[in-house]
Protein backbone atom coordinates (compact mmCIF):
# COMPACT_ATOMS: atom_id res chain seq x y z
CA UNK A 1 0.00 0.00 0.00
CA UNK A 2 1.23 3.13 -0.87
CA UNK A 3 2.46 5.24 1.37
CA UNK A 4 0.25 9.15 1.00
CA UNK A 5 0.98 10.85 3.74
CA UNK A 6 4.57 12.21 5.52
CA UNK A 7 3.10 13.76 9.24
CA UNK A 8 6.44 15.48 10.20
CA UNK A 9 7.72 16.97 13.44
CA UNK A 10 9.05 20.47 13.01
CA UNK A 11 11.81 21.45 15.28
CA UNK A 12 14.83 18.87 15.45
CA UNK A 13 13.40 17.05 12.43
CA UNK A 14 12.67 19.96 9.64
CA UNK A 15 13.67 22.80 11.05
CA UNK A 16 17.26 23.25 12.99
CA UNK A 17 16.84 25.66 16.14
CA UNK A 18 19.86 24.47 17.88
CA UNK A 19 17.81 23.53 20.83
CA UNK A 20 16.63 26.58 21.47
CA UNK A 21 13.33 25.34 23.05
CA UNK A 22 14.14 23.04 25.04
CA UNK A 23 17.01 25.95 26.64
CA UNK A 24 14.27 28.13 27.13
CA UNK A 25 11.63 25.41 28.29
CA UNK A 26 14.13 24.23 30.90
CA UNK A 27 15.54 28.09 31.78
CA UNK A 28 11.64 28.95 32.41
CA UNK A 29 10.53 26.67 34.90
CA UNK A 30 14.02 26.53 36.38
CA UNK A 31 14.00 30.33 37.26
CA UNK A 32 10.51 30.60 38.52
CA UNK A 33 11.10 27.51 40.88
CA UNK A 34 14.62 27.98 41.34
CA UNK A 35 14.99 24.20 41.18
CA UNK A 36 17.47 21.90 38.67
CA UNK A 37 15.81 20.29 36.02
CA UNK A 38 17.72 17.20 34.60
CA UNK A 39 18.60 16.45 31.28
CA UNK A 40 16.42 12.99 32.03
CA UNK A 41 13.29 14.56 32.95
CA UNK A 42 13.55 16.99 30.64
CA UNK A 43 13.98 14.64 27.82
CA UNK A 44 10.50 12.96 29.42
CA UNK A 45 8.80 16.20 28.19
CA UNK A 46 10.93 16.46 25.13
CA UNK A 47 8.30 16.64 21.87
CA UNK A 48 5.15 17.11 23.37
CA UNK A 49 2.88 20.30 23.88
CA UNK A 50 5.08 23.01 25.48
CA UNK A 51 1.71 23.96 27.76
CA UNK A 52 1.61 20.38 28.68
CA UNK A 53 5.55 19.99 29.35
CA UNK A 54 5.50 22.99 31.70
CA UNK A 55 2.82 21.81 33.69
CA UNK A 56 4.63 18.09 33.83
CA UNK A 57 7.48 19.86 34.59
CA UNK A 58 6.00 21.88 37.74
CA UNK A 59 3.92 18.36 38.64
CA UNK A 60 7.20 16.31 38.62
CA UNK A 61 9.20 18.77 40.85
CA UNK A 62 6.26 18.96 43.47
CA UNK A 63 5.71 22.80 42.50
CA UNK A 64 2.73 24.71 41.82
CA UNK A 65 0.55 23.74 38.73
CA UNK A 66 -1.46 26.65 39.15
CA UNK A 67 1.36 28.64 37.40
CA UNK A 68 1.42 26.69 34.33
CA UNK A 69 -0.70 29.08 32.26
CA UNK A 70 1.50 32.10 33.33
CA UNK A 71 4.75 30.73 32.99
CA UNK A 72 3.77 29.29 29.37
CA UNK A 73 3.22 32.68 28.24
CA UNK A 74 6.65 33.61 29.22
CA UNK A 75 7.90 30.46 27.59
CA UNK A 76 6.36 32.26 24.16
CA UNK A 77 7.78 35.62 24.91
CA UNK A 78 11.57 34.08 25.31
CA UNK A 79 11.54 31.89 22.96
CA UNK A 80 10.28 34.49 20.02
CA UNK A 81 13.14 36.50 21.38
CA UNK A 82 15.86 33.70 21.08
CA UNK A 83 14.17 33.02 17.77
CA UNK A 84 14.48 36.83 16.56
CA UNK A 85 18.23 36.74 17.82
CA UNK A 86 18.96 33.48 15.96
CA UNK A 87 16.54 32.63 13.45
CA UNK A 88 15.99 29.05 12.76
CA UNK A 89 16.89 27.23 9.45
CA UNK A 90 15.41 24.28 7.43
CA UNK A 91 17.66 21.12 7.96
CA UNK A 92 19.89 20.87 5.13
CA UNK A 93 18.40 18.78 2.21
CA UNK A 94 14.80 19.13 3.79
CA UNK A 95 13.15 21.42 1.31
CA UNK A 96 14.02 19.20 -1.54
CA UNK A 97 13.54 16.15 0.29
CA UNK A 98 9.56 17.90 1.36
CA UNK A 99 9.33 18.78 -2.71
CA UNK A 100 10.74 15.56 -3.74
CA UNK A 101 7.68 13.80 -1.73
CA UNK A 102 4.94 16.75 -3.09
CA UNK A 103 6.13 15.63 -6.70
CA UNK A 104 5.43 11.82 -5.86
CA UNK A 105 2.26 12.88 -4.92
CA UNK A 106 3.08 12.26 -0.89
CA UNK A 107 1.30 15.23 1.20
CA UNK A 108 3.54 16.41 3.42
CA UNK A 109 2.11 17.81 7.11
CA UNK A 110 3.91 19.20 9.46
CA UNK A 111 3.11 18.81 12.97
CA UNK A 112 4.25 20.13 15.89
CA UNK A 113 4.57 20.81 20.19
CA UNK A 114 4.45 24.33 19.79
CA UNK A 115 1.00 26.89 19.42
CA UNK A 116 -0.05 28.20 16.38
CA UNK A 117 0.79 31.15 17.66
CA UNK A 118 4.75 30.39 17.97
CA UNK A 119 4.64 27.61 15.14
CA UNK A 120 3.22 29.96 12.49
CA UNK A 121 5.85 32.17 12.55
CA UNK A 122 8.42 30.01 12.88
CA UNK A 123 7.25 28.81 9.48
CA UNK A 124 7.32 31.86 7.98
CA UNK A 125 10.79 32.51 9.68
CA UNK A 126 12.15 29.22 7.29
CA UNK A 127 10.44 30.28 4.63
CA UNK A 128 8.05 28.06 3.90
CA UNK A 129 3.62 28.67 3.16
CA UNK A 130 1.21 25.72 3.76
CA UNK A 131 -0.39 25.15 0.28
CA UNK A 132 2.66 26.28 -1.51
CA UNK A 133 5.35 24.15 0.18
CA UNK A 134 3.34 21.75 2.44
CA UNK A 135 0.29 20.85 2.81
CA UNK A 136 -1.03 21.26 6.25
CA UNK A 137 -0.15 22.50 9.77
CA UNK A 138 -1.40 21.25 12.62
CA UNK A 139 -0.48 22.67 16.31
CA UNK A 140 -0.58 21.15 20.08
CA UNK A 141 -3.26 23.65 20.84
CA UNK A 142 -5.73 22.19 17.85
CA UNK A 143 -5.84 18.82 19.56
CA UNK A 144 -7.21 16.68 23.09
CA UNK A 145 -3.47 16.02 24.09
CA UNK A 146 0.13 16.51 22.35
CA UNK A 147 2.52 13.40 21.66
CA UNK A 148 2.58 10.77 22.76
CA UNK A 149 -0.93 10.74 22.27
CA UNK A 150 -1.75 9.96 18.35
CA UNK A 151 -4.06 12.98 17.84
CA UNK A 152 -1.75 15.49 16.21
CA UNK A 153 -1.15 12.88 13.49
CA UNK A 154 -4.67 12.02 13.07
CA UNK A 155 -5.57 15.71 12.88
CA UNK A 156 -2.76 15.52 9.78
CA UNK A 157 -4.45 12.93 8.05
CA UNK A 158 -7.71 14.71 8.72
CA UNK A 159 -6.24 17.90 6.78
CA UNK A 160 -4.94 15.87 4.32
CA UNK A 161 -7.73 13.70 3.58
CA UNK A 162 -5.83 10.36 3.85
CA UNK A 163 -7.87 7.96 6.04
CA UNK A 164 -5.42 4.65 6.53
CA UNK A 165 -2.65 4.71 9.02
CA UNK A 166 -0.93 2.08 6.66
CA UNK A 167 -0.70 4.92 4.27
CA UNK A 168 1.07 7.21 6.79
CA UNK A 169 4.80 8.08 7.42
CA UNK A 170 5.85 9.70 10.90
CA UNK A 171 8.93 11.19 11.68
CA UNK A 172 10.10 12.82 14.82
CA UNK A 173 13.51 13.36 16.82
CA UNK A 174 11.91 12.31 20.16
CA UNK A 175 10.72 9.55 22.18
CA UNK A 176 7.77 11.06 21.92
CA UNK A 177 7.43 11.36 18.24
CA UNK A 178 8.31 8.21 18.02
CA UNK A 179 5.63 7.13 20.59
CA UNK A 180 3.08 9.02 19.10
CA UNK A 181 3.48 7.23 15.62
CA UNK A 182 3.13 4.05 17.33
CA UNK A 183 0.05 4.63 18.75
CA UNK A 184 -1.56 6.06 15.59
CA UNK A 185 -0.82 2.82 13.83
CA UNK A 186 1.41 4.54 11.15
CA UNK A 187 2.77 1.93 8.71
CA UNK A 188 6.46 4.24 8.64
CA UNK A 189 7.44 4.99 12.59
CA UNK A 190 10.64 6.89 11.82
CA UNK A 191 13.21 8.66 13.75
CA UNK A 192 15.94 11.04 12.99
CA UNK A 193 18.99 12.15 14.66
CA UNK A 194 19.25 15.77 13.91
CA UNK A 195 17.33 16.82 17.33
CA UNK A 196 17.11 16.01 20.60
CA UNK A 197 18.17 12.19 20.59
CA UNK A 198 20.98 10.30 19.23
CA UNK A 199 20.37 6.88 17.20
CA UNK A 200 21.14 5.24 20.61
CA UNK A 201 18.79 6.67 22.63
CA UNK A 202 16.00 6.28 20.13
CA UNK A 203 16.56 2.96 18.98
CA UNK A 204 15.51 2.16 22.43
CA UNK A 205 12.00 2.60 21.67
CA UNK A 206 9.65 1.11 19.35
CA UNK A 207 10.71 2.45 15.76
CA UNK A 208 10.28 1.02 12.14
CA UNK A 209 13.87 3.27 10.96
CA UNK A 210 16.11 5.77 12.09
CA UNK A 211 17.66 8.22 9.84
CA UNK A 212 20.44 10.82 10.33
CA UNK A 213 17.91 13.17 8.46
CA UNK A 214 14.61 14.02 7.25
CA UNK A 215 16.28 14.63 3.95
CA UNK A 216 16.56 10.85 3.38
CA UNK A 217 13.03 10.39 3.60
CA UNK A 218 12.66 10.09 0.00
CA UNK A 219 15.65 7.54 -0.29
CA UNK A 220 14.13 5.44 2.28
CA UNK A 221 11.00 5.42 0.52
CA UNK A 222 12.44 4.58 -2.61
CA UNK A 223 14.11 1.43 -1.17
CA UNK A 224 10.93 0.33 0.14
CA UNK A 225 9.03 0.20 -3.34
CA UNK A 226 6.77 3.77 -2.37
CA UNK A 227 8.45 6.27 -4.41
CA UNK A 228 9.59 5.40 -8.06
CA UNK A 229 13.34 4.77 -8.13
Amino acid sequence: MTIRLASLDMAGTTIAEQGTVYAVLRRTVEESTGRQISDELLSRWGGTGKHAAIGGLLSELGEDVSRQDALFEVFKQTLAAEYAADPPTLIPGVRAAVGELRAAGVKVALQTGYSRDVAEPLLETVGWAVGDDIDALVTSDEVPASRPAPFLIFRTMEATGVTDVAQVLTAGDTANDLGAGVAAGARFVVGVTTGAYTAEQLGTHRHTHLLASAAQLPALLRSEGELPS
